[in-house]
């Protein structure tokens, strides 16, 4: 969930939680320091079951992984068990329990009637999820389908440029973050994921691709993507005024900006991972956001939904359908870094005994949301909430990042993360948050987010990346408007207008990309005209030589053996 959310949902629970049943204080535990170095600890407790019976488990080594088979999708492949199944139902039945039928909305936490784009977009998801697996029939996800977008198409938007940051289901009403009428400006992260999503089901159903048009085509563009690419959101400042700031840290900004760039625009500049930093924990280089939060006033967090959403929607590739199929990111980079993300939590694992699936999520009484993170503010595990305080007692096994891991990495720990989770649910009510990584319980909150990420999860063992680029038919979005000022008004991209090649560009300067080919270390780099690609990904460090070519001389120079 991004920074500009947190403030919705916080506000959203003080309502519900005041009254609610759920009111245990979380019991306190030291925080764990960081560590210099590295010393595999003598064991001292039983691995469980699931990662020493070789009827069960045939690698018994936590570090050691498989190859992707050939032509396969990173991770996990293969029909749901009986149990994979129950949960999917289990998933689902939030969105049965939470649905608002007069506006087709989900709830985005439990009863309260609010939600935002980001859990909006995690709703579709789970109606994809639904209806792929076979626990919905057509009639039922058409019906949902069509409802949603019919009332995305009309929503109310924040000063006629975007839609609002946070909206009443039962009414459809845009609203303040008290859940009252009013407005407090728009997330591009939010648009970003919805657009993700909404190209999925255009992609996926091209029967709602008209529909599916329709909801971005009334949105304005023009202070939302940047010239160089950036993205910006807005907030109201204390006089009422409309403050356009850009939006996004490593992780999320690249992943909202897939989501415009699915849909045409130009934003090289958030796609961008630029600038870089590293910080070593457990051997691991884990990558974070290099601005600097006391200059740009911003929480570099690093967590782990972004890369899972990237990994389990897009199989980390280029927003473009990508030529060399399953089994190689053509965005390289993000699958490197996500593996990174993946192993620096299996090491803590390892090092402490401590089962780590971190990601922001919901919690029960106060401060009602945090972000747990792998690294911000300077500190390795930090768990900090949207004031920047740290919240130790409030760290958790996430139930949407320890099965959005078990389905894009096939190794022995992940095995362990889903017996964590497995039946942390509710029958008729979905799952819950996580668990406390203290020993104080599990967190008892129920939302759209958690659910429906644990959906696609599911979906992505049978089918792979959610992303099918199946839809040839010409786009409504490409053409309408075409040779009127409409289109530049609203800052549209112009996929009608080619621009020709570059009268100048023969003796270009080389672009050195921000992660070059020596900085992949647990993915295997491939050169692609669009930038370094990636395959053979495994959480255990292997080393990529270059290949270099042969130098030779030119045939005018060399002599001619014949005649010697």
């Amino acid at each position: 969930m991004p920074l500009l959310r947190s403030a919705v949902l916080t506000t959203s629970l003080l309502i519900l939680l005041a009254s609610d049943q759920f009111s245990h204080p979380a019991l306190s535990q030291d925080a764990e320091q960081p560590q210099d170095t590295v010393v595999p600890p003598a064991p001292t407790i039983d691995l469980p079951k699931a990662l020493t019976d070789p009827a069960t488990q045939e690698r018994q080594e936590l570090m050691f992984s498989e190859k992707p088979a050939e032509n396969g999708y990173f991770g996990r492949h293969g029909a749901l068990t009986d149990r994979e199944m129950a949960m999917a139902r289990t998933a689902w039945s939030y969105f049965v329990k939470r649905f608002q039928p007069d506006t087709g909305l989900v709830n985005a936490v439990g009863s309260y009637p609010s939600t935002t784009l980001w859990d909006t977009a995690s709703y579709i998801s789970a109606l994809v999820s639904a209806h792929e697996l076979g626990i919905i029939d057509k009639r039922e996800f058409d019906r949902r389908a069509t409802k949603l977008i019919g009332t995305l198409r009309n929503l109310d938007l924040y000063r006629g440029e975007a839609p609002n940051k946070v909206y009443n289901t039962e009414t459809g009403e845009k609203v303040n973050y008290a859940n009252q009428p009013g407005e407090v400006g728009f997330s591009v992260l939010d648009m970003g994921r919805m657009l993700v999503w909404l190209r999925i089901l255009k992609e996926r159903y091209p029967y709602l691709a008209n529909g599916v048009d329709n909801v971005p085509m009334r949105w304005n563009y023009c202070n939302i993507v940047e010239d160089d690419g950036r993205l910006f959101g807005s907030i109201v400042n204390g006089q009422g005024e409309t403050r356009y700031v850009q939006e996004g840290r490593l992780g999320y900004e690249e992943y909202a900006a897939k989501g415009f760039a699915l849909w045409g625009f130009d934003v090289a500049g958030a796609l961008d991972p630029a600038p870089l930093a590293y910080t070593n924990i457990y051997d691991v280089d884990v990558p974070y956001d290099g601005r600097d939060p006391r200059v740009f006033h911003n929480q570099n967090y690093v967590l782990t939904e972004s890369y899972l959403l990237d990994g389990l929607e897009m199989g980390w590739d280029l927003p473009i359908d990508d030529p060399d199929g399953p089994g190689v990111a053509s965005q390289g980079w993000r699958a490197e870094f996500a593996h990174r993300i993946f192993l620096v939590q299996q090491r803590r694992f390892e090092q402490t005994g401590i089962i780590t699936a971190r990601s922001e999520h919901q919690v029960e009484g106060k401060p009602y949301f945090v972000y747990d993170s792998i690294f911000a503010d300077g500190y390795p595990w930090n768990t900090l909430d949207p004031s920047d305080v740290y919240q130790p007692d409030r760290a958790a096994v996430a139930a949407k990042a320890a099965i959005g891991m078990w389905a894009l990495w096939d190794v022995p720990y992940t095995d362990l993360l889903f017996e964590t989770v497995a039946d942390l649910s509710e029958e008729e009510g979905g799952f819950y948050e996580g668990l406390y990584e203290n020993g104080n319980g599990y967190i008892p909150l129920q939302t759209a987010n958690n659910n429906g990420i644990i959906l696609a999860a599911l979906l992505y063992k049978v089918q792979g990346p959610i992303m099918q680029f199946k839809n040839t038919n010409t786009s409504f979005w490409d053409m309408a408007y075409s040779g009127t000022d409409i289109r530049a008004n609203k800052c549209l991209p112009e996929p009608m207008v080619e621009e020709i090649t570059c009268c100048s560009c023969a003796n270009a300067v080389e672009i050195k990309p921000a992660v070059p080919w020596e900085e992949f270390k647990y993915c295997k780099p491939l050169d692609r005209e669009n930038g370094i690609a990636a395959t053979d990904c495994r959480p255990e460090e292997q080393v990529f030589a270059k290949p270099e070519p042969r130098l030779v001389l030119p045939a005018a120079c060399r002599a001619d053996w014949s005649t010697q």
